[in-house]
């Protein structure tokens, strides 16, 4: 801090140019656990290399990094007026920050026309003094160094067999101009094939090193990714070179495990878990590429069981990362940009999560059923407030899936009609027998009732989920977008769950107009609690009838969890004519307004299971297919290969996004509209209609 003190007080704190040379220091984001630093950067136009060193007084030392700028992508970020990227042909990626908006023009500026300047020279035939080394083959050059290569009949255990450690001789002419290239890279490929081949090999917890070690994961994610963004490059090179063979690449995808195209093979390990660490075979498919046509709820199933997640080991076992990014916190920080560890991850996307909300879909069917104005407004409240305990299954706070631009989730439930001589419910009886879910029900069913589902990510800053129910036969729709905000507030964490859900009533014209209470995990260093406090209203414009609603925070000494209290009033004398308290997770007591009560236990009421199709019908944007590599992984608590899946999703959704922002064209969304604040389903179920659009 004192050296970077002391450029903040000289001139060399700005950077310094001239025709051929520009340097000075630059805020770099390092990784997830230490953030930003501060590193000096020095880019040559001759050689067209940007490197980078801990200080200004190393420049004559090895840099701590570099790539060649051939190629690169240079953007400016619109996070702040500081940030740009430079986006490497080798897949790296520096995310820099000046100390002013004119300074990051400067340097974009420089960039940009060294990058242009190598990539048409590059083009064009013409030859380069590019140094052929990266930081990754530095890294293995090191490693070479220190341990010499063996003769091929002095196999030692645990090490990786090679042909020669010496890289192909130059060529002085060739007729294929990348056929040094094709060479260097399928040497590589068979240090990764025996790399991967000798970590599988190792004892899951041996000493000192076994093949759960955490560099070793590293190390085998790491090849496998720069392999497939080297086979990306090369291809690229030879399409704008024309006429080149391809036959190469079909000769290494051919080699066991590894390929250029993609990851190694994703079959199970010896632990149960996934030896796949990434997914990116061939080029990046963007979610507007692949459009869903109508879906077959025909093929769909029923959950086995209802989601849970009571898994502690993770708390514990990963408490010193939360530290360290609890230190790169501050109060009141918005979380949305922020990567949070995977090990803290629900085993589901949040827009499943919102379906599991429609724990009860009897109840909620039966809405339009009540006969007037005020019984259907109770029976609002009744479902609304019974929703919440299936969704949050489990005493340990954790997060679901952030979903991935244009990510989908579709399913539906089937809740069996009660036969004619079965009792209508009252909402004002003073039992718990009327809210058994109908197939507990005496007197038997009368054919199905069918509810169906659809959601969508809409947007990805700010993030936006719009999901949408409709049951035709009912005449009842229900349309939302939530934009979710987190934020920090030192031992917790809040998530705001801005925005209006509409659940409509066509036979009566009523539409109910409400939101969702924030959610909050606390103590989150020891094992992490969730509780949700907020004040909701829900109002019928028609009828004139209003609820308001009071989620309750835990005092910090004494008090009840999960507490809730709810007034619910006529119209226009604003007499109140029920009262609820109790708990969201436990027991709901209602007290009318002529003295009868009536008493829910959440926890006694049959939960209905969605259905949902296979996975392996499934789009390829689909919520259980988009995060198959995520959730398995975690099933069998195998955290870095989770993490890794996790992020090629997030990089490719990144990705996705650079591509849109440099084409200058818009997200088009599947199924959802912007519509004045919020998002709308494109084909709002209409009255008369009982066939339905999903």
């Amino acid at each position: 801090m004192g050296h970077i003190a002391h450029l903040r007080n000289n001139s060399y704190y700005s950077c310094k140019s001239n025709e051929t040379e520009m340097e000075g220091l630059l805020n770099k984001y390092t990784n997830v656990m230490k953030g930003w630093q501060y590193r000096w950067f020095v880019m040559d136009a001759d050689s067209g290399m940007l490197e980078y060193f801990e200080k200004e007084e190393h420049k004559k030392q090895r840099p701590r990094g570099y790539v060649h700028l051939a190629g690169a992508v240079i953007s400016p970020s619109d996070e702040d007026s500081q940030t740009f990227s430079v986006s490497a042909a080798n897949g790296e990626i520096y995310r820099l920050k000046g100390s002013s908006t004119k300074e990051r023009q400067l340097w974009i500026d420089k960039l940009r026309t060294t990058a242009e300047f190598h990539t048409n020279h590059m083009t064009s035939g013409g030859q380069q003094s590019v140094r052929r080394e990266s930081r990754s083959s530095s890294l293995l050059k090191t490693l070479t160094d220190v341990a010499p290569p063996k003769k091929k009949t002095e196999v030692v255990p645990h090490e990786v067999p090679v042909k020669s450690h010496k890289a192909p001789a130059p060529r002085p002419h060739t007729l294929d101009p990348f056929r040094e290239v094709k060479e260097y890279i399928s040497e590589a490929n068979e240090y990764a094939v025996h790399l991967v081949d000798k970590i599988e090999s190792l004892p899951m917890s041996a000493e000192p090193i076994g093949g759960l070690d955490k560099d070793l994961l590293l190390l085998k994610a790491t090849s496998t990714a720069t392999l497939s963004s080297l086979g990306q490059c090369l291809r690229m090179l030879q399409h704008q070179q024309g006429g080149a063979s391809y036959d190469w690449h079909e000769s290494l995808t051919s080699q066991r495990h590894v390929s250029i195209g993609g990851s190694v093979e994703d079959r199970p390990s010896r632990n149960g878990s996934f030896s796949s660490v990434t997914s990116a075979p061939g080029p990046i498919v963007f979610p507007e590429e692949k459009p869903e046509g109508p879906i077959n709820h025909t093929d769909e199933e029923e959950d086995e069981k209802g989601y849970t997640d009571d898994d502690l080991e993770g708390v514990e076992e990963h408490k010193t990362i939360i530290l360290h990014l609890l230190s790169q916190l501050k109060l009141g920080m918005d979380l949305t940009k922020v990567v949070l560890p995977t090990f803290i991850l629900e085993r589901r996307s949040l827009l499943e999560m919102f379906a599991d909300c429609m724990a009860h879909p009897d109840m909620f069917l039966k809405i339009p059923d009540l006969p007037d104005p005020e019984s259907r407004m109770l029976a609002v409240i009744e479902w609304y407030l019974t929703s919440f305990h299936a969704a949050r299954q489990g005493s340990v706070a954790k997060k679901p899936y952030n979903p991935i631009i244009g990510e989908t989730f579709h399913c539906s439930w089937k809740v069996p009609k009660k036969s004619k001589n079965t009792s209508t419910n009252n909402s004002n009886v003073d039992s718990s027998e009327n809210d058994v879910s109908p197939q507990q029900q005496s007197g038997g069913t009368d054919g199905e009732t069918k509810l169906f589902y659809c959601a969508e990510q809409v947007s990805h800053h700010p993030p936006i989920s719009a999901f949408y129910f409709e049951c035709p036969e009912k005449q009842m729709s229900m349309n939302a977008s939530i934009y979710t905000k987190s934020r920090f507030y030192g031992m917790s964490i809040g998530v705001n769950l801005i925005g209006k859900v509409c659940l409509r009533l066509l036979e009566h014209g009523e539409e109910y107009v409400f939101g969702l209470p924030s959610a909050y995990a606390r103590s989150i260093l020891t094992v992490p609690w969730a509780e949700m406090g907020d004040k909701i209203s829900i109002t019928c414009a028609k009828t004139g009838y209003s609820a308001a609603i009071t989620f309750h925070t835990k005092p910090f000494y004494g008090g009840k969890l999960h507490r809730v209290s709810a007034e619910v009033k006529r119209e226009g004398s604003g007499e109140v004519i029920c009262r609820v308290q109790g708990e969201w997770n436990s027991l709901l007591e209602f007290i009318y307004a002529d003295g009868t009560k009536k008493v829910i236990d959440v926890k006694d009421i049959p939960i209905g299971k969605k259905r949902v199709r296979p996975v392996k019908l499934q789009g390829d944007f689909e919520s259980r297919r988009l995060w198959q590599h995520v959730t398995n992984a975690l099933k069998v608590g195998d955290i870095n290969t989770a993490s890794e899946h996790k992020r090629v999703l997030e990089e490719r959704q990144r990705e996705g996004e650079r591509h849109r922002k440099e084409s200058g064209t818009p997200f088009p969304s599947k199924f959802f509209h912007k519509e004045d604040e919020g998002w709308s389903y494109n084909n709002l179920l209409k009255k008369g209609d009982t066939k339905g659009t999903l």
